[in-house]
């Protein structure tokens, strides 16, 4: 897949609150991260990962998710 170089999407761990946050993984490459507060850092608990830290970029891979499956969210913590 092409788009993984750049950003992944776990729609199937949904949660109704979520976390993002900025890290660098290694070669000081910045990423976001998505995750579900609710998995308490368990398996399942990244919905999204998106290389670098620009909003934009980061809410378009959050619009590939349906609109019912983004409805779920009712709140989003930024660090």
């Amino acid at each position: 897949m092409e788009h993984s170089e750049k950003w992944l999407l776990f729609q199937e761990n949904i949660g109704t609150h979520l976390s993002m946050d900025e890290t660098s993984l290694s070669r000081g490459e910045l990423y976001t991260i998505v995750t579900i507060k609710d998995a308490k850092g368990r398996k399942g608990a990244i919905l999204a990962m998106v290389k670098g830290a620009v909003s934009n970029n980061v809410i378009s891979v959050q619009h590939r998710l349906p609109e019912g499956i983004r409805d779920k969210v009712a709140e989003i913590t930024i660090d």
